[in-house]
Order: structure tokens, then sequence, then C-alpha cells
């Protein structure tokens, strides 16, 4: 079957990757997968990142932002980096931002400033944005519809939350990015995913994390989009290759063809 999938999301400039990437970049374009979206974390993997682009010319594609997780006491600066970069070149989203209230809480306040600024470049460069919430939902969304306007767009990436959040999110114009924890047992995501329309569904890795049934305990990597995709198909009770085609488009809308 010939099928068409995007990797909204996956860090394969990562270390996990640096032995054997252009096999996994292989091994994922047998499974169809056609592009592959690079969110940024910080000051420490840029190199790697755009080099990863430089490599693949029109497969992998990078953002640029600064991840809440790298929020610290050096955030202006990290900041600074992330603002010159957006200056310098284009890029596909501004991403990975957001929220992390799991981890550590020490920079609540920071994270959400940080939120704030680069939500402002998004929009002053017109680029989609790639949300980060963990343990924050509630004010992610906040956040997103203080800015939404009529012209921010983007994707929640690796969605996990309610059905009233998912329509929250939706209703704001935003996407759904749907990964490898719809195929874990007791999720609640598929009941969730029952219940929205297609027309918001992207998919993603967040490789080398969050890898799906049955490889769950292993490196995660691109080619096992396949499983995500049969499982929201399966869900959605549509064939595979709708699913693909959907989600495909979907993605092409928030990136640009």
């Amino acid at each position: 079957m010939d099928i068409q999938l995007i990797d909204t999301h996956c860090h394969l400039y990562g270390k996990d990757f640096a032995q054997d990437i252009r096999a996994v970049i292989e091994r994922a374009e047998n499974e169809g997968v056609r592009r592959f979206y690079l969110p940024a974390i910080d000051s420490e993997v840029i190199n790697d990142m755009l080099q990863l682009e430089l490599d693949f010319p029109g497969k992998c594609f990078a953002m640029m932002g600064l991840h809440p997780c790298s929020v610290k006491e050096d955030v202006e600066q990290e900041l600074a980096l992330v603002g010159e970069w957006l200056a310098r070149r284009p890029f596909k989203a501004v991403g990975e931002i957001g929220l992390d209230y799991y981890w550590d809480k020490t920079f609540v306040e920071a994270q959400q400033k940080a939120f704030h600024q680069q939500i402002e470049w998004a929009l002053h460069y017109q680029l989609p944005i790639v949300i980060h919430s963990r343990e924050s939902m509630a004010d992610s969304i906040r956040i997103v519809a203080e800015h939404q306007k009529g012209q921010l767009r983007g994707i929640f990436h690796c969605f996990t939350g309610t059905l009233e959040e998912a329509q929250q999110i939706i209703d704001l114009g935003f996407y759904l990015g749907i990964g490898g924890v719809i195929t874990y047992k007791n999720t609640h995501l598929r009941e969730v995913l029952k219940a929205v329309s297609m027309d918001r569904i992207v998919l993603e890795t967040d490789a080398p994390y969050l890898t799906p049934v049955p490889f769950r305990g292993k490196r995660n990597e691109s080619s096992y989009l396949k499983y995500i995709v049969e499982k929201v198909a399966e869900v959605k009770e549509i064939g595979v290759a709708e699913a693909a085609a959907i989600t495909s488009a979907n993605a092409k809308k928030i990136f640009g063809d």
C-alpha cells in the first residue's frame, strides 16, 4: 500500500540516532514517511539539528524555539539566541515551546514569559507554533487564547488531555498531535479521538521518546509512525490510507506544502 505519512515531531538529530541516522530515515521512508519535522530544544542542539536538515534536504525541516524544560537561570541568553536565529533564516515553526510543570516548578513564571515571547515572534514571522504542555494544559490554552486574534496556528504536541481540552484547542484553530500514547493499553486518548474530527489531527512520533506498542520501552523512531496511523484508523473506523492522507494534508496546512 502506497501511503504518505508526515512525522510532525521527531528529535532525529539527538545522540540516540548518531550512529544510524541514515538507516533510521531509510526505514521510515520504506514505511511511507516523507517528511520529518525537527523541534528545537535549546542552544545545545541547534547545530546538530541544522546539520540534519542539510544532510536530508527536502525531508528534514527545522523549527526554532526554547523548550520549557530548558528555561533556567540563563533564559534571557537562550531566548536571545532563538530571536537571532528566527531573524537570520526561515524555519518551519516556532517550537518546541510551552509549559512543563511536571519536572520542576521553579521557573514557572519564566516559562510563561518565554512562551508569550515566542508566540509573539511566531506572529511576527507568520509561523505556526508547536506546543509542549505537561501538567499545564489550562495555562497553555489560556496563553494561546490571549494571543489568538485569528492569525495564530499550530499544534498541541503529544496531546493526551481530556475531550473538553481537545475541544478548546480545536476551537482556538489548533491541531492535536497524536503519537505513541494512542497505542497504550490504559489510555483514555482513544475515547477522545473518537469524538474529534480527523481534520484537526496530525501524527508524530516524538522519537526517541514515547515509543508505540509493540516496541514500547525501546528507542522510538519515525518508521513506527506506521503503528500510530494504524491505531488512529482503527479508532476512527476508516482505512489506513485515508487516515494517512488526511493527517498529511493537515500537516501541510500547518507547515506549508
